[in-house]
């Protein structure tokens, strides 16, 4: 069977979902057609979250403050954020693509994959069925999506953010290098601005660039990192669809910010907290995690989440902070950060070790006996009477 993914993504949502509310009860004009945005209207606060694309032809960017977008827009309207609204229409999107296929992870409120490969039997040529479905969600809930389709995810979310709005583009492996390697670095997927900036430096100006780049002159600079930026600039992912199952047992914590968080080490500074808390339940349960997820919320409530498969279940505060730290650097694109959440899920009851001639099995086995101490000093004199020295650095 032949890989095939969609990735689904609801173009401008907050302000398409607050247009069709607005329609739905007696408005007279689409908010979409005029110089609008979403956002506070507190004059010293307030940032635009969405825009119209009459707004953004004016000059009108995403967090811009309303001021400034008032200075480019004369007749700006602006339109609070309904966070209860756009959680209805987003079950509402998720629902009408579940009749078609249950394999859907959500990648945030607005977008989602499918493993379209499973089901191209019963709906044939993906293309037809992308337009198909495009066409639907338009015609039944009233705002556009854009899907892109590829046989990666990595490529099919590429394809998405090509030419917008009410689209469907391909990427498939044999268009990589027409389709994708012309393209500016910075779009691609995974690549924030910090990264970005450094490969611009090094006169890596767009995704081929990075694809022909050599290993060796990019491991000084991205360290862990490297192999998995070449491998995405090469269109390669072997990423499956993650599907959140119900009564499946775990452990989170998250933690909300009052500010934003601009520095990856400001990141990890709040990671580990929760981290250790994480660990410290898993301890107390006497399980073990075979999977780590990081959870990010940005300045513009955008929500996404990575999670990645252990190859040895742990619940060694280090090992997992070290995951969760190559999470964040995976997933954060370099926007303020307001929320950070850990969890841990595919919990087991014994500990299972796949063994290599890398692994140092005797540290592991320390590291395991210091958690052990510490929790008993937690235990006895409470949480803050010691921790561990741990590393903000990449």
């Amino acid at each position: 069977m032949e890989n095939i993914f969609m990735h689904i993504d609801v173009n401008n949502a907050f302000l398409s979902w607050t247009a069709v509310d607005l329609l739905k009860h007696g408005y007279k004009f689409d908010i979409r057609n005029i110089e609008a945005v979403i956002g506070s209207e507190d004059k010293r606060h307030g940032i635009v979250l969405a825009k119209s694309m009459v707004a953004k032809s004016r000059g009108v960017k995403t967090a811009h403050t309303i001021l400034e977008a008032r200075r480019k827009c004369d007749d700006l309207k602006v339109y609070p954020p309904n966070f209860k609204l756009y959680k209805e229409m987003s079950n509402k999107l998720f629902n009408l693509i579940s009749k078609y296929t249950p394999d859907i992870e959500k990648l945030s409120i607005d977008e989602c994959f499918i493993d379209y490969g499973k089901v191209q039997n019963l709906y044939g040529n993906p293309i037809d069925f992308a337009y198909k479905l495009k066409n639907e969600i338009k015609k039944t809930l009233g705002f556009t999506v854009n899907i892109g389709i590829a046989n990666n995810k990595l490529c099919a979310k590429m394809a998405s953010d090509f030419l917008k709005p009410d689209r469907v583009h391909t990427l498939f492996n044999n268009e990589i290098e027409k389709k994708m390697y012309p393209l500016p670095i910075e779009d691609l997927y995974g690549v924030g601005k910090s990264s970005s900036k450094k490969l611009k430096d090094l006169k890596i100006n767009t995704i081929g660039d990075l694809a022909n780049s050599s290993y060796d002159k990019l491991y000084p600079y991205f360290k862990n990192q490297t192999d998995r930026l070449i491998k995405s600039a090469k269109g390669i992912d072997d990423g499956i669809i993650m599907i959140k199952k119900p009564n499946v047992e775990s452990i989170s914590n998250s933690t909300t910010i009052s500010y934003n968080l601009n520095y990856i080490e400001e990141i990890y500074k709040y990671l580990y907290p929760l981290v250790e808390n994480v660990c410290l339940n898993l301890r107390k349960k006497n399980k073990y995690a075979n999977q780590v997820g990081v959870t990010l919320k940005d300045k513009y409530f955008k929500v996404s989440s990575h999670q990645r498969k252990l190859k040895n279940s742990t619940n060694n505060t280090d090992e997992i902070y070290e995951i969760s730290k190559s999470l964040v650097r995976e997933l954060w694109d370099g926007e303020g950060i307001r929320l950070i959440g850990v969890s841990v899920s595919k919990l087991s009851s014994s500990i299972n070790q796949q063994i290599s001639l890398f692994d140092n099995i005797e540290e592991s086995k320390q590291n395991r006996e210091l958690d052990k101490v510490l929790d008993k000093l937690k235990e006895t004199y409470g949480d803050n009477i010691i921790n561990k020295a741990f590393k903000f650095k990449n």
